[in-house]
């Protein structure tokens, strides 16, 4: 049988994420968002959305649709270029080359990062197949985005991995500490892509979105299996857990291992084995390492490019 409490409740969030898309619109067609203020996608579904009415978009709706959605896909290049210079550093020793960080706003530089001495040759595999695909996807959205692409900004690959429940440790010591910074950075982003690919209306744009998230979806998969398999989730746990005690009250993260030993956690996903979702405020809050309002801080310590670049308030 159909359980109709939920039907209801998947159109209600259909209905939530409809009235944050307007309001949104509104404030592009305004001229665009500030740092705090931006933040209906960094406070979306945290407020209260009859507290002021809709105003007119000054712009055409063409206009304030891809305004909108072009802030979309610069906060994904900011995530894309801290994950894929992880990658590339811990598979080759090297970043991203420079015609891939260049555009609009502050460019920065990279802090950290070395290349990783992988004992384990699938672990070594993963982590090369892992930074093609995050390169591709950083070319990919450059490409959309054109010349309103926003540049790298800095980003540290180091340092910001400390605060994570296992004090300070380099992730490029090991295959181990390699896993672990690839898990407190994947699961992040599959939960961030979740909660932006609704905001896309540009279809060919809303398409490319969704199919990032199936990708990221299966190196967080892949990276959760790793550590499960090489018996590493009571750390997992920790990070799981620091992770969560940034991003607010509600329960958005998950370990590795299940409630039993035959059950391996490999989705971090809700009681319909729906991925979380998370919003890009909630998202900063655990990349900047704060759980107040904030622009800057742990991985990007100088803030991101673009006009979505703040963390939930009071989270």
């Amino acid at each position: 049988m159909i359980d109709q409490e939920k039907i209801a409740t998947a159109f209600d969030a259909a209905a939530l994420r409809s009235a944050e898309r307007r309001r949104f619109l509104s404030l592009v067609g305004r001229g665009g968002v500030a740092a705090g203020g931006l933040a209906l996608l960094s406070a979306c579904g945290g407020g209260d959305s009859t507290s002021e009415p809709t105003p007119t978009p000054s712009a055409t709706s063409t206009e304030s649709t891809e305004a909108a959605d072009i802030s979309i896909l610069n906060f994904a290049l900011n995530l894309e270029y801290l994950s894929a210079q992880y990658f590339s550093y811990a598979a080759q020793g090297a970043g991203l080359p420079a015609a891939d960080t260049s555009g609009t706003g502050t460019a920065g530089a990279v802090a950290g990062g070395a290349q990783v001495a992988f004992a384990d040759p699938i672990v070594a595999a993963c982590a090369r197949e892992i930074a093609r695909d995050d390169k591709a996807h950083v070319e990919y959205l450059r490409a959309q985005l054109g010349e309103a692409a926003v540049a790298m900004p800095s980003i540290d690959i180091s340092n910001a991995f400390a605060a994570f429940g296992l004090g300070s440790f380099d992730p490029y010591a090991s295959d181990e500490n390699f896993l672990y910074g690839a898990f407190i950075l994947k699961d992040v982003i599959v939960t961030a892509y979740k909660g932006l690919a609704p905001l896309v209306a540009t279809s060919a744009w809303l398409a490319g979105t969704a199919g990032i998230l199936g990708a990221e979806s299966y190196h967080a998969g892949l990276i959760r299996t790793l550590l499960y398999q090489k018996g590493l989730a009571a750390n997992a746990g920790k990070i799981s857990d620091a992770r969560d005690g940034l991003d607010g009250s509600t329960d958005l993260d998950q370990g590795i291992a299940g409630a039993n030993a035959s059950i391996s956690n490999i989705a971090p996903v809700d009681g319909n084995g729906v991925t979380y979702s998370r919003t890009t405020g909630q998202v900063l809050n655990i990349l900047f390492q704060t759980s107040a309002g904030a622009t800057r801080g742990g991985f990007y310590p100088n803030g991101l490019n673009g006009t979505v670049n703040a963390s939930a308030a009071g989270a």
